[in-house]
Order: C-alpha cells, then sequence, then structure tokens
C-alpha cells in the first residue's frame, strides 16, 4: 500500500505564484504528487457608460470600459476563476529535485459558454513547467511581473492598469536574486490613422527579462527589465508590411510591511512599446506611419495598494492605479487610449483558514486621445474556498 502523507505546496511552485497554497500529496515511488487549488465564485453589478464586452464583464480590464454609449447596468454571476493545480516532486540520488507543475482555470475561455443551461467553460492553461536546479522550463508566470506587489482584492487582477500580468513559455536561469529568461514573443500594432489591432506572431528572437529580488526585514523588492523586438511580416487589410523596432522597459515594485501585518504594495513600469506586458494590452507595442514603419508608443504605469487587517478575520484593500499613453496622434489618430484608472476599496472576512467571503466597490474610467471618456461602477461579491 503507498504511504499517504500531508506536504506543503511545492517552494518552487509559491515562488512562481502558481496556484493555492493549500496541498494534499502521496507518494508513488520516490515521487511526491501534490494537488490542490480552490473554488471561487464571482458576482457582480456593473454601470457603465455602454455595454462591456466580453470578458470584461468577468473582470477588469481597462480597455474595454466603454465610452460614449447608453448607461448600462448588468448583473453576471460566475465560478471561471476556480482552478486545480497538480505538481510533482521527485528527489534523484545525488539530493536534487525535479518539480513538475500543471494548473488550470476556466477564467478566459470563450468556448462552451452557453447561460441559458449549463454554463459551462473549457480549462485553459495557466502554468506548465519543470524546475530543476536553477532552470525553470515551461510556461508560467514571465520573469518581468512581481507578484508580491499585486493587491488583495476580490476581481482577477486588481490592478490591471499598471500591472505586468504575462504567463507564457520561457526557459529561466536563476542565481541567487537574480534571474534571466528568454521568453515566447508577441506584437501587437496600431493601424495608421488608428483601426483595429493587428496581433503579427511575426517575431524571429525571443523576448529577454532580467530581474533582481531583494528581501528584507521590512518587506521584498523586485527591479526587472525587458527588451524585445516588436515586428510586423505579412499582409494586413490588403497591405504588405515588413518592419521591426525595439522595445525595452523598466518594472520597479515593492511590498512594505507595516505595523500590524499591514503592508503597501507600490508598482511603477514605464518603457518604450511596453505594450501586451502592462495594462492587459490596453495600448499596443507600436503605430505604423504612413510608411508602413513601425513606432514604439512611450507608456508609463502605477499603482499603489494599503491592504489593512482590522483583526484576524477582517482586512481591506484600498487601491489606485493608472496608465499613461504617449501617442502620436498623427500617427493613431484622437481614437486611442491615452489614459486609464481605476479606484478600488474591499472588505473581506476570513471565516476560517480556508474560506473568504467579501465585498468589493471599483471605479474605472478611460480616456481617449479626443478627450471624451467613461466610466465603469462596479459592485462585487465573491466567496472562496482553498483546498
Amino acid at each position: 500500500m503507498k504511504k499517504i502523507t500531508t506536504v506543503s505546496y511545492l517552494a518552487a511552485c509559491v515562488a512562481l505564484g502558481a496556484g493555492s497554497v493549500q496541498a494534499a500529496g502521496f507518494d508513488i515511488g520516490g515521487t511526491t504528487v501534490n494537488f490542490g487549488g480552490y473554488v471561487k465564485l464571482d458576482a457582480m453589478v456593473t454601470s457603465a457608460d455602454g455595454e462591456i464586452a466580453a470578458v470584461g464583464r468577468d473582470f477588469y480590464v481597462p480597455a474595454l470600459t466603454p465610452i460614449g454609449g447608453e448607461s448600462t447596468t448588468r448583473f453576471d454571476m460566475h465560478a471561471r476563476q476556480s482552478r486545480f493545480f497538480f505538481s510533482t516532486a521527485t528527489e534523484l540520488e545525488d539530493g536534487s529535485k525535479i518539480n513538475g507543475m500543471l494548473e488550470l482555470d476556466f477564467m478566459t475561455s470563450v468556448n462552451g459558454n452557453d447561460e441559458r443551461t449549463v454554463n459551462g467553460y473549457s480549462p485553459v492553461l495557466r502554468h506548465a513547467f519543470i524546475k530543476y536546479k536553477n532552470w525553470t522550463v515551461g510556461q508560467t508566470w514571465s520573469n518581468f511581473m512581481d507578484l508580491a506587489s499585486l493587491p488583495d482584492t476580490l476581481d482577477f487582477v486588481g490592478n490591471p492598469d499598471a500591472a505586468v500580468f504575462i504567463r507564457q513559455a520561457q526557459v529561466r536561469y536563476t542565481h541567487g536574486n537574480f534571474a534571466f529568461a528568454v521568453e515566447n514573443p508577441e506584437s501587437t500594432v496600431t493601424p495608421f490613422g488608428g483601426g483595429a489591432r493587428i496581433t503579427t506572431d511575426a517575431n524571429a528572437t525571443p523576448d529577454f527579462t532580467a530581474s533582481y529580488n531583494l528581501k528584507t526585514d521590512w518587506g521584498v523588492v523586485k527591479v526587472a527589465g525587458l527588451l524585445r523586438q516588436i515586428a510586423i511580416d505579412g499582409t494586413h487589410n490588403g497591405v504588405r508590411y515588413d518592419d521591426e523596432v525595439t522595445s525595452y522597459g523598466l518594472s520597479v515594485s515593492t511590498k512594505i510591511d507595516l505595523a500590524n501585518k499591514d503592508d503597501i504594495r507600490i508598482t511603477l513600469n514605464t518603457g518604450k512599446g511596453l505594450g501586451r506586458y502592462v495594462g492587459l494590452n490596453a495600448i499596443n507595442g507600436a503605430v505604423l506611419d504612413a510608411n508602413g514603419k513601425l513606432e514604439a508608443i512611450d507608456v508609463t504605469a502605477f499603482s499603489v495598494a494599503y491592504r489593512h487587517l482590522w483583526n484576524d478575520q477582517w482586512r481591506s484593500t484600498f487601491l489606485y492605479s493608472t496608465l499613461m499613453a504617449d501617442n502620436d496622434t498623427a500617427l493613431t489618430g484622437v481614437g486611442a487610449t491615452k489614459t486609464t484608472q481605476s479606484y478600488s476599496a474591499n472588505l473581506l472576512y476570513q471565516a476560517t483558514k480556508k474560506l473568504m467571503v467579501g465585498i468589493e466597490y471599483k471605479f474605472a474610467n478611460r480616456e481617449l486621445e479626443s478627450g471624451a471618456d467613461g466610466d465603469m461602477n462596479r459592485v462585487q461579491f465573491s466567496a472562496k474556498y482553498d483546498f
């Protein structure tokens, strides 16, 4: 009979922010198998200056805040954020370990959705990676991203205006506080004069990231850099394009521990052509000029969140987040997004170690280069059970 044990969640997976910290496991021939996750219900009432498209009704997506439409109020309820992870740890003869990780949720699936009857959603791959010694190979959070600075919110991301929120395939090498990675590339481009986004998939090189993580008595700090190519090579809207431009970015983030277990979480991201790396791709990486050449778009994003523990069971987070683009309107047109910003506050109740319920209010605004803007107000209730 195989011995059943209770084991802690893989330290490597915790460091990469994959899944819940709850875990149960068993041993098979020298390999410890772990599993866990959570079930989460989200219910929300949203009022906005128009209809919110697609996934923006499930969580806050800055680019989807509507502008110029008739006022709407919509109620939505789903359990799509629920997730499950499966991980393994195999100890080798030399004492080292090989760790494997697979995690799924249903948050961004678009097929199988039928709210008339079964409300079915297809599983979506979140993490699938191998960790051996200093190497991490597979899909997980970008090395350019900092999980520690993400706020404690009911919304899926919390501060998407400012956050780097990317999971993608990569090869990462970690040495002490430093980490270096080559990651899967993708380019998003605004047509000359504005219009629908062009997703090119034309990169000839990977994205390069480097980071430094510092843990102190008062909290953590992460500094990360990004260097990548934005490329277009193909026919779009009947026009042939072939060009590339260099993009780079800097990310500085921190979580500062305060008295009574309170904390402040700050994120600053800035760069040329950050595009999909910040704001859930609210701003594209580059824009085409009249000659079909690419010009990278400058972006700066910032957020600050204060988390306060009222007592052992009650806590709140107060958050501000913003994204600012430096568009050349002669190229993008005045319909391009200039800024997005959001404010939120919540009250969370930790009923037991594994069960949390809470309520959250979020206000969001998006402004175009023309000066037109639109607002969104959302009240969200959530219940979450970790297993």
